[in-house]
């Protein structure tokens, strides 16, 4: 156990320097699968400093047992939450979208994920109402679909993604699912990298979030765009894990980061 005399790691390796919270890059976007308020003190005190977004998967916050004392404990470490996407594509097919914003403010959640990759939505009607919410949330809109034969042509992505953020969006999402078997992901999780390398000509990499479930696709998105790409639906037992690949503290990005000291 590291004692209060021990020098930090920073002091004697050259590592790339990491953004602190609140970001704007390098974000983590965790995903709360229906973890015990124990388990959330426990990401907490292992990796607070390395969590800047939590989203309670899919549906879950409807189902979990725990939900208010939850959120009061992300809420005591600051950390802000958002629910999944997918409860949102409900709620607009029931027509139930402002139960869902009724429900946001009883309990105290300032952030929404407006998604399409389950749903058919048109695009019009995703603008207004990212438009919408954005006027008393901070909007996370996703782009890409969830089923993995579906195959868009980056021009698409681009000019979804642009409409998201053009519409209020604070971050676009680019959709991998839990698996990372979809959307920015070939179904055996390959990258598909000429897609990537569009969206980086055409967008600000630091206005997306890609989701990178895998340990090899946060390696291959840190290289290519750096150690601060926002990355997203990330496991909490891998959140640490994570961070040694962005500081080149782990050997799939070590020729990456981390210098040789022979300058």
């Amino acid at each position: 156990m590291a004692r209060a005399s021990d020098p930090p790691i920073t002091t004697f390796l050259d590592i790339p320097e990491r953004s602190v919270k609140p970001r704007e890059r390098g974000l983590t976007h965790v995903i709360d699968r229906g973890l015990s308020v124990a388990a959330v003190d426990g990401l907490m005190e292992t990796a607070g400093d390395s969590v800047d977004i939590v989203k309670l998967g899919w549906g879950t916050a409807v189902v979990t047992g725990n939900l208010k004392p939850k959120l009061e404990r992300y809420a005591a470490h600051g950390v802000p939450v958002v629910l999944g996407g997918t409860l949102t594509e409900v709620a607009i097919r029931q027509g139930k979208v402002d139960g869902l914003v009724r429900w946001l403010h009883e309990l105290g959640l300032r952030h929404v994920e407006v998604s399409d990759g389950t749903i058919e939505l048109e695009a019009d009607v995703k603008r207004e109402l990212i438009a919408r919410l954005a006027e008393e949330f901070t909007v996370l809109a996703e782009v890409g679909s969830k089923d993995a034969q579906a195959i868009m042509a980056p021009y698409v992505w681009i000019e979804r993604i642009k409409a998201d953020l053009e519409a209020g969006a604070w971050k676009v999402i680019a959709e991998a699912r839990e698996s990372g078997t979809a959307g920015i992901f070939r179904a055996d999780g390959e990258v598909r990298s000429g897609l990537i390398d569009e969206i980086a000509h055409a967008i600000d990499s630091e206005r997306m979030i890609f989701e990178a479930p895998r340990r090899d696709q946060q390696a291959w998105l840190l290289s290519f765009f750096g150690s601060n790409c926002n990355l997203g639906n990330i496991a909490p037992d891998e959140v640490l894990s994570l961070e040694t690949l962005r500081l080149g503290l782990r050997s799939e990005t070590v020729e990456r980061f981390a210098r040789d000291g022979r300058d």
